[in-house]
């Protein structure tokens, strides 16, 4: 628990969330139970220390030299996911405690090549996240989307195949007024030397189904990250986006066009991207008017879930409610869902700023 006066406020915010990998929520805990489960070897404690138990991988977590680090770590979990309800419970996992953070939306990432390479079906991946996505709409009152990623680092034929199997198998598709089974595209993993411009191709056809589109830029990367997913892919959102004050012409930009940049503060100091998190740009996107979320990235991984990030975010920068309320509101309009669900999550947002007010 944060030390903030405002904890029970910050615990009570209606909060939605815009970057979350599914991936990145598999706990040191959740792996070994997982390996056990589906008979996978994990690393003998000779080989690697920090496979001695759940305690000491936890451990290791808490320290990461740069994001090539992590993405190691990463990567190497994975393999204890093999079936649908492996990816089901994983989802689960991160409903459950979002929702005691106070989370009411969630547009939750996920990795299908990280699966598909290791010969998971792609329907599998999908089908065990949607049904995880359901039950917490009815059990715990959370909406949610599904956002398909891009591997930067992996051949753009890898993200372009990725891309045909997921209109082949109608992933995409509005049905009987159901929801699609995935809402939108993302971009990610390694940032550096990997271009949003790549992705074009993948983007454009996802523009023309009407995917909703987001991307990550300028976490390491420099502000050309972020314009070139602006001007190429025609994202919606930005993913991280600290150094967008860098580019004082790029910033007007986003504020005047409303891009939400979805900001991980616990994410970049664990990465290194900032060593303390009074320099995540916080002050600055408030002042000028740009508009972001607060997010947990990985929350496996970076310390802590969404309610730790606001925690954070307070205890470096003690924000007012009122600024809070105005985080708070264009995380709701950032939101890809309809104006009735934004309609209920700001009278959530208007309840709990007059209980805070007496």
């Amino acid at each position: 628990m944060c030390k903030s006066s405002l904890h029970s406020f910050l615990a009570d915010l209606p909060k939605c969330e815009h970057h979350l990998h599914l991936e990145g929520c598999l706990s040191a805990d959740l792996l070994f139970k997982l390996a056990a489960k589906n008979n996978i070897a994990l690393p003998s404690p000779e080989e690697n220390p920090a496979y001695a138990s759940p305690t000491t991988l936890a451990k290791r977590y808490e320290h990461f030299d740069n994001l090539e680090d992590f993405l190691q770590c990463y990567y190497r979990a994975m393999r204890v996911l093999t079936n649908e309800s492996d990816f089901e419970m994983l989802a689960w996992e991160y409903f459950t405690t979002a929702a005691a953070d106070g989370v009411k939306h969630a547009e939750v990432f996920f990795d299908p090549q990280s699966h598909t390479d290791r010969g998971i079906g792609f329907e599998v991946v999908v089908r065990g996240f949607n049904a995880a996505r359901e039950r917490a709409e009815k059990e715990l009152g959370i909406t949610s989307c599904l956002i398909m990623c891009f591997l930067r680092h992996l051949p753009v034929s890898s993200a372009a195949g990725t891309m045909q199997t997921a209109v082949a198998g109608g992933y995409f598709d509005e049905k009987d007024g159901q929801q699609r089974a995935i809402a939108g595209l993302g971009l990610d993993s390694s940032e550096v030397g990997f271009r949003p411009e790549l992705f074009e191709e993948m983007y454009r056809e996802g523009e023309k189904r009407g995917l909703r589109r987001t991307a990550h830029g300028g976490e390491e990367g420099d502000p050309s990250y972020i314009s070139g997913a602006l001007d190429t892919l025609h994202v919606e959102r930005i993913d991280h986006g600290i150094r967008l004050t860098e580019d004082a012409d790029l910033l007007r930009r986003v504020v005047k066009e409303e891009i939400l940049l979805t900001v991980c503060p616990l994410s970049n100091l664990c990465l290194q991207a900032v060593k303390e998190i009074s320099q995540v740009p916080i002050r600055k996107f408030l002042d000028a008017g740009v508009k972001f979320s607060i997010n947990s990235d990985d929350p496996a991984y970076f310390r802590g879930y969404i309610l730790n990030n606001y925690c954070a975010v307070q205890e470096a920068f003690d924000l007012s409610m009122e600024e809070w309320r105005t985080i708070a509101e264009n995380s709701i309009q950032g939101s890809w869902i309809g104006e009735e669900r934004k309609f209920e999550l700001r009278a959530m947002l208007d309840e709990c700023m007059s209980k805070h007010a007496m």
